[in-house]
């Protein structure tokens, strides 16, 4: 007994020691894991944005809809309206330039190209400020843009190195050695033909930054804002060039001016749902359908005839007894009625039963005969049973 419990002992040490070994030779490290972006930041392609505005000490705020104008106040106002505007009526067009006429800031996002053939683009507020917006691929090939108009800094930038490159967007600025580069879509080209504009940003091939007075306040018109989204926000002076429009003022965000319909949030939150619905369409059509074969005829609703009655017990009869059955009902009935008719009938021979029935039925004895020999076990044509069968009806009637 000490000897097992001396093992158990020992066994359980060698456990310990191994177990401090390795916890010993084990070495903690951190891992980090992505999850992607927040609900929040799928929602708002631009809240990097407006969390950076805010922590400049900028006060954003974001609305659903351009109607929903900011009230003037003694800070100045900036409406940054980068939802799309394909529903925009002229009276909220005009509302929204006579707002920025008063003192405010109105950037937004040009829209539609500029048809030469019309006469106008189709972007109520492009075509207001008489501002064209153009395919870069679509200008001469000797097409050049003047220098950048110098716009004035109220304070110092860092200048960080960054990367260089054709496609980039240059801003010059007042008392700076170097431009500042924003990732604007080079694709595009916006155009000043009445020279309305006063400070611009160009690349290498067209002109992506128009800014121009307008009445007591400023337009900034920009070919797109996907420089501001979530992920190019931190690229490259994106982030100070959006710093630097807004300073100074209370920023209100126009970026999802859109809502979802009665459609879309069915798919999104019922699909199930749908699916069943759309699975009993399906089988509901099928059963409606037309289908191939040959037609049936609906029986008649009304009430049958006596004779069809008796034309259906007498086949079924047939079918379930046979003719010979049948046949002797029908003998059984004329001796019946020869009963009645001649006192006695049935103590009479054979021969003398067919004389009397003779007599009484004015019919030949043969015929008689024929008519009420025993019937045969075999089955008989359809015109002979035919045939039987009327004589013995001709029999049983003239009794």
């Amino acid at each position: 007994m000490n000897a097992r419990r001396g093992l158990a002992v020992l066994l359980v040490a060698l456990v310990l020691l191994g177990t401090a070994l390795l916890a010993w030779q084990l070495e903690p490290y951190e891992e980090t894991v992505d999850r992607g972006p927040s609900p929040e930041a799928r929602a708002n392609p631009y809240l990097a944005a407006q969390r950076f505005l805010e922590q400049r000490h900028i006060n954003v705020r974001a609305a659903d809809t351009w109607t929903e104008l900011p009230v003037a106040a003694d800070t100045r106002q900036t409406l940054l309206l980068f939802d799309e505007r394909s529903a925009m009526t002229p009276q909220q067009a005009d509302a929204l330039l006579a707002w920025a006429e008063h003192g405010g800031h109105l950037v937004f996002v040009a829209e539609q190209l500029w048809n030469e053939h019309l006469g106008r683009s189709g972007d109520l507020l492009l075509d207001r400020l008489h501002i064209h917006q153009y395919r870069t691929a679509d200008l001469p090939p000797a097409n050049t843009q003047a220098p950048n108009s110098p716009l004035p800094v109220p304070m110092a930038r860092p200048s960080p190195k960054r990367e260089r490159g054709p496609q980039l967007t240059r801003l010059y600025l007042e008392n700076e050695d170097s431009p500042a580069y924003m990732s604007f879509d080079p694709a595009y080209h916006l155009e000043d033909p009445e020279d309305h504009a006063q400070y611009w940003a160009n690349s290498a091939n067209a002109t992506h930054m128009l800014q121009l007075q307008h009445g007591q306040g400023l337009v900034t018109i920009v070919t797109d804002a996907e420089l501001w989204k979530n992920n190019a926000i931190d690229r490259y002076d994106n982030a100070w060039l959006l710093w630097y429009l807004t300073q100074d003022s209370t920023v209100t965000l126009v970026a999802r001016a859109r809502h979802d319909n009665l459609l879309t949030l069915l798919v999104r939150y019922f699909p199930l749902a749908l699916t069943t619905l759309a699975v009993l369409l399906v089988l509901a059509l099928w059963r409606a359908a037309m289908r191939e074969g040959p037609l049936q005829t609906l029986p008649a609703s009304g009430r049958r005839q006596l004779t069809e009655h008796l034309r259906a017990a007498a086949d079924f009869l047939l079918r379930q007894n046979g003719q010979q059955v049948l046949l002797r009902h029908l003998q059984r009935d004329v001796l019946r009625r020869a009963r009645q008719r001649h006192p006695g009938f049935e103590a009479l021979g054979v021969t003398e039963q067919w004389q009397i029935l003779a007599r009484l039925t004015r019919q030949p004895t043969r015929t008689i005969s024929l008519a009420l020999r025993p019937p045969s076990p075999q089955r008989l044509s359809k015109a002979e049973f035919t045939r039987q069968v009327a004589h013995l009806q001709t029999i049983r009637n003239a009794l």
